[in-house]
């Protein structure tokens, strides 16, 4: 395109910078694509995924492009010859050198893709946590990386449910490859977990939901790697006390704790200040499997309540290295909420769920993509606020500064408000 991807009312220098930013991060793409034509419609796609236009979709993306009808735009999605595999590799590479640490914490989280019909694969009715209700849907199964620096989409898993992968005359006809078997959404997400940590990107912990908390396989996995993991539980999930001879269901724990076996600390701040809650941690016996230097606790959530409401309670299962405290504990379960934040974002600014895809490599080549320019996004913002020093900044700056890392205040779209800026 001959307009500049960046227009903004600040120091055309920050423009330019940001412009050799998109430039370095499309050469980076540039080994995936063997054709020139296919790897430049991807740097027009990512540009759209960028721009301001209010839907993402094949049309849209072709107008910003330039183009009068969405047909390249839809084979670069469907028939083109890249592989959405490698560049998630890229992408993976791309996250930890700039945003990596050591502190990083890997979480997991599901979302829903509400679609018409019976043709877009992986479609069923099926709950739907994003809509809070079961729904016509798909299910993508997505692992971030949250970091002091920011936090960001990492990978992603289209869950096929039985519906489908029984039927192979519809699996066919939806482009699923032959050796694509069933398999439930921890299982993805394990798998994910694997090939993330294989590759070379260490973080603290991993966090999840109680899908995947429940899942013993995955706490395995995770166990035998020797890597931190919080991941939350039902109630119903059963657990073995330290001392004690028979495992008890983790809200009969909580119901025996002390009145002064609790500690109130944050997990985190949000725009309203800390998040705080009540929290208590009981050890539990290391009956499957024992690492020296490791330990097994269950961690309890309980919310502050004033008058006869009765506090609602969380429960969270925690593998860590002897010694860790539990308000390092409540600090890594606290950064699980930023999954949301990324798929929310995602789906505002770049896209993720505004595809016209129906079939399996058109889902994951969009959403890859999709990933790519959030990635993008999280990685300028994070260079924009340490570009700046706290003490030269304005003070809406300062203010923005001094809250945590992972405040709403530093949502992707304030970013880009703030800073005035529109991508075209």
């Amino acid at each position: 395109m001959a307009s500049p991807l960046f227009e903004s009312p600040f120091a055309a220098s920050a423009a330019e910078i940001w412009i050799d930013a998109f430039e370095e991060r499309c050469q980076r793409m540039s080994p995936c694509f063997v054709q020139v034509q296919t790897r430049q419609r991807a740097q027009a796609y990512v540009r759209g995924l960028l721009s301001p236009v209010e839907r993402k979709n094949g049309w849209q993306l072709a107008e910003v492009a330039g183009e009068t009808t969405p047909s390249a735009m839809q084979y670069l999605l469907d028939r083109a010859m890249w592989d959405s595999e490698q560049l998630r590799d890229v992408l993976c590479r791309y996250v930890e050198e700039m945003l990596g640490e050591s502190t990083a914490v890997l979480v997991i989280d599901e979302t829903g893709f509400l679609k018409k019909g019976t043709k877009s694969v992986g479609v069923q009715r099926q709950y739907s946590g994003t809509a809070g209700r079961i729904e016509n849907c798909q299910l993508g199964v997505f692992l971030t990386y949250a970091s002091q620096a920011g936090h960001t989409l990492l990978d992603r898993a289209l869950y096929l449910p039985k519906s489908w992968t029984q039927d192979a005359a519809r699996c066919r006809e939806a482009h699923v490859p032959a050796e694509v078997s069933f398999a439930t959404k921890p299982e993805l997400a394990a798998r994910m977990l694997t090939r993330t940590l294989d590759a070379g990107l260490n973080a603290a912990w991993v966090t999840g939901d109680t899908v995947s908390g429940s899942h013993r396989p995955l706490r395995a996995v995770l166990e035998a790697r020797q890597q931190a993991y919080a991941l939350a539980v039902p109630r119903r999930e059963q657990v073995q006390v330290q001392g004690e001879q028979t495992p008890r269901r983790v809200d009969q724990v909580a119901r025996g704790l002390p009145a002064d076996g609790w500690q109130r600390l944050s997990a985190g701040s949000r725009s309203k200040g800390p998040r705080l809650f009540d929290w208590s941690r009981v050890q539990l016996v290391d009956a499957e499997l024992s690492i020296a230097g490791w330990q097994h606790w269950l961690v309890i959530r309980r919310s502050i309540t004033s008058g006869a409401k009765p506090a609602a309670m969380a429960y969270v299962l925690v593998f860590a290295r002897t010694g860790t405290t539990l308000a390092d504990m409540v600090q890594a379960i606290g950064t699980r909420w930023t999954v949301e934040q990324c798929l929310e974002e995602a789906k505002g600014q770049v896209g993720l769920d505004e595809y016209e895809v129906r079939s399996w490599q058109g889902w994951y080549r969009h959403i890859t993509l999709c990933m790519l320019a959030h990635a993008f996004l999280t990685v300028l913002r994070a260079q924009s606020q340490a570009a700046v020093p706290l003490s030269d900044a304005p003070e809406e700056k300062k203010q923005e500064q001094s809250s945590t890392p992972h405040s709403l205040s530093r949502t992707l779209d304030a970013f880009k408000r703030t800073r005035g800026l529109t991508v075209r």
